[in-house]
């Protein structure tokens, strides 16, 4: 099965010959194959490994986190054996897992800058087995290939895994925890092994393990099968939203875009506008042989379902680094004072960080 996947040529912005492309003219098809296959560790994260992470001397935990990572990634390997079970699959350990197993996952614990993603991405890399035996993806990406392949699919192409990483698993949305918790329940049945990742809330900072208290509860019946591995360190938010750096004038926005190769040029309101007619589950595929993100126009998102949907294409971004260069409102000024206040805030500081950090990057350009 065919991996690519072109967008659309269409040009609804009536761009002519030699114009920067938009994000908003593209369409893209991506076949359920490329869902599977691109469920690995983001381009960010390709070269990072155990000996890459830096431990705080004065943060034992996090030299102790990389010691039980390198163990769990030791049992993964095939001198375990089989035990012929269902399907004849491999099965970590050697054995059919059983109520009173040891753990099959583990839980990293802990906020943000410690290094969590650098720590799952390494125990993927780590792990002794062929990229299309084991998956790493966050929690969103997983509900959309849920969503993508339905549930009895998405549990028979992943059953045949050794490893699923999940990163950034979400507290904040009952519905999609459970339909992942019950999908990490059939796959544990399989004989896959989990690893996963979640971030506390900017406003519980200092309330110690309550992360891995949340984690376990939402899991319910999988809580015994994780054993929490705790990462402490400085937490970037006691520094509060990052400053974003002065937006551009649109004149320069645009000449910008028409200089770089391989740039997009998109009013920010269109391009929100044709995020809502693109599945989520695509927006990788959007930014399919992008150099540079270059908007005009941005201004605060006017409701919470085009706010979600603009943080899934911050992290699609920030995973492919692609810069972004932007006229009108900075990006901390994205998301109004009741959504940075509610459920979903740990989203929209995610967000802000991340094309924050892309603003920066969109210096170099000229």
């Amino acid at each position: 099965m065919s991996t690519s996947s072109a967008p659309h040529s269409d040009d609804r912005q009536g761009h002519h010959q030699g114009e920067p492309a938009a994000l908003s003219a593209r369409d893209p098809e991506v076949p359920a194959g490329r869902l599977v296959a691109e469920m690995v560790p983001p381009p960010r994260f390709d070269t990072v490994r155990f000996d890459t992470y830096v431990p705080d001397p004065q943060q034992p935990s996090q030299r102790a986190a990389v010691k039980v990572l390198e163990d769990f990634a030791a049992g993964l390997g095939p001198g375990g054996g089989s035990s012929g079970g269902q399907r004849g699959r491999w099965r970590p350990w050697g054995r059919r897992p059983s109520p009173t197993a040891e753990p099959r996952g583990v839980y990293l614990d802990g906020g943000f800058g410690v290094g969590k993603t650098h720590l799952l991405a390494s125990l993927w890399h780590a792990t002794p087995a062929a990229p299309e035996e084991k998956a790493f993806g966050t929690f969103v990406e997983l509900t959309n290939l849920v969503g993508a392949l339905g549930f009895r699919e998405t549990v028979r192409t992943l059953g045949d895994h050794r490893l699923l990483c999940v990163d950034e698993f979400e507290l904040d949305d009952p519905g999609d925890t459970v339909l992942v918790s019950s999908l990490l329940s059939r796959l544990v049945a399989e004989g896959v092994a989990l690893a996963a990742t979640s971030n506390t809330l900017p406003d519980r900072l200092g309330e110690g393990r309550f992360a891995a208290a949340d984690f376990l509860r939402e899991i319910q019946g999988l809580a015994a099968r994780f054993r929490p591995v705790r990462i402490d360190g400085e937490d970037f938010r006691h520094r509060g939203l990052p400053r974003a750096p002065r937006p551009r004038p649109d004149a320069e926005v645009i000449a910008t875009a028409r200089s770089t190769p391989g740039a997009t040029l998109d009013d920010f309101g269109v391009l929100l506008d044709h995020l809502a007619r693109v599945h989520p589950s695509r927006y990788g595929a959007l930014c399919d042989g992008v150099r540079a993100v270059c908007l005009t126009g941005v201004r605060p998102v006017p409701d919470q379902s085009t706010a979600l949907r603009l943080v899934v294409l911050a992290d699609r971004l920030y995973d492919r680094e692609i810069p972004v260069l932007a006229s009108g409102a900075p990006f901390d000024e994205l998301f109004s004072q009741e959504m940075r206040e509610g459920g979903y805030r740990k989203k929209y500081f995610r967000a802000v960080s991340r094309l924050t950090a892309l603003a920066r990057d969109a210096g170099a350009l000229r």
